[in-house]
Parts: structure tokens; C-alpha cells; sequence
């Protein structure tokens, strides 16, 4: 039984990090097909922040009981987010991948990476969040969530931020579930002389499945 685990748990930090590798490539050319001949905005994600992620990301694995509930304690979640989002007049598709851990019924703590394409600047954030859902009996659960980024702006130096977000989940399948939300985020020790707007409010929809 004890093999079986850590294969498992060896197997799914392989898949991890070779899914975030293709995730940068994928946004990566995104950027290229978007901007014009010439430009360098590109994604870098340095090897210790990838080693990071799946680092926690196999931990979490390796204590999650097999009957967890989709939102019960001990229960890990996997995150896909996509939405829309305007910076210093640049509208811009936002992307992001993510991992999350209940620490108790319905509370979740989880990081994300998310990466701003389509404007004129190179964007991504490393953002830890805490999620509150209330697992109710109704096939739609709501959320909130308060969460805190590290974020990369071309051009800039690295800022920090912090927001909030809110919506609703949906069923999707077994132990998957759609999101649709709406997120807000404030720049900190931010000028507006600099930046004209110091936050973004804009709508997620999220795929969200649990292991």
C-alpha cells in the first residue's frame, strides 16, 4: 500500500511540473502570436518557484485521505482560471494554474500562478489565497476568497497586491466543478501618476477538480 502511494505521489509531481512547463510555452506563444514582430515579452517562471509548486503540491498529495469529500478537510483541489482584465489601458486575458489544500470543511488554502497576455506588458503573479465555500446541499456552492500577489510587470519593479474574490461553483462532473466569479485587486504603494489605475476588477471562470 505504502508503494502504491508514493508512486502515486512521485508520479503526479512529474505530471505537475511538466504540466507548468507547458503551461509557460503555451502562454509563451500566446504572446508571440499576439505582439508585434520584434518584441520580448516573455514568460520566464524561474526553476525554483516551478520546484515550489510541486513541492506543495506533492505534499498535499501525500495526506489527502482517499474519502475525502470534494470540500472537506484534507481534501485537495486542482485550478484552472481564465478571465479578462484591464492594465494602463491594456485589456488583457489572464490564465492561471493552481493547487489548493482544505485545512478544514470548506476552508481552503491553495497558490496560484497566473500570467496577463494581450497587452503591452509581460505580467504574471505568484498569488497564495485563502477560499471559504459553503458546501451546502444545493448543487450551487458559493465562494469568497481573499488572496495576496507577488507580481512580475515588465518594465517595472516587482509589486505586491491584494484582493478579494467572490462567485459561485456548479457541478462539472464527479468531483469537478465550474466556477464563474468576479475578482478584485489593489496594487500596494501604488502612485496613480505612474500606474493611472492602481487596481482591476474583472471576471474568472474557473474549472476546479479535486483528487
Amino acid at each position: 500500500m505504502a508503494g502504491h502511494t508514493l508512486f502515486y505521489i512521485l508520479a503526479y509531481g512529474i505530471i505537475y511540473t511538466h504540466l507548468i512547463d507547458w503551461f509557460i510555452k503555451m502562454c509563451n506563444l500566446m504572446v508571440d502570436g499576439l505582439e508585434a514582430p520584434g518584441s520580448s515579452n516573455r514568460l520566464f517562471l524561474s526553476k525554483p518557484v516551478i520546484n515550489l509548486l510541486v513541492l506543495i503540491s506533492i505534499l498535499i498529495v501525500s495526506i489527502t485521505p482517499a474519502d475525502a469529500g470534494p470540500f472537506d478537510k484534507k481534501s485537495v483541489t486542482g485550478t484552472l482560471v481564465i478571465g479578462n482584465a484591464r492594465f494602463l489601458n491594456d485589456d488583457y486575458f489572464v490564465l492561471g494554474l493552481g493547487a489548493g489544500y482544505f485545512v478544514a470543511d470548506g476552508v481552503q488554502l491553495g497558490l496560484d500562478v497566473n500570467v496577463w497576455t494581450g497587452g503591452d506588458l509581460s505580467i504574471y503573479e505568484v498569488t497564495p489565497k485563502l477560499n471559504y465555500i459553503y458546501d451546502n446541499s444545493s448543487r450551487v456552492k458559493p465562494y469568497v476568497g481573499v488572496f495576496y500577489n507577488r507580481t512580475f510587470i515588465e518594465s517595472f519593479d516587482d509589486s505586491n497586491s491584494l484582493g478579494y474574490r467572490a462567485g459561485v461553483y456548479t457541478p462539472a462532473g464527479n468531483r469537478a466543478y465550474i466556477g464563474i466569479g468576479v475578482v478584485y485587486t489593489e496594487l500596494q504603494s501604488c502612485s496613480e501618476t505612474v500606474f493611472n489605475d492602481c487596481s482591476s476588477t474583472y471576471t474568472e471562470f474557473s474549472f476546479i477538480f479535486t483528487m
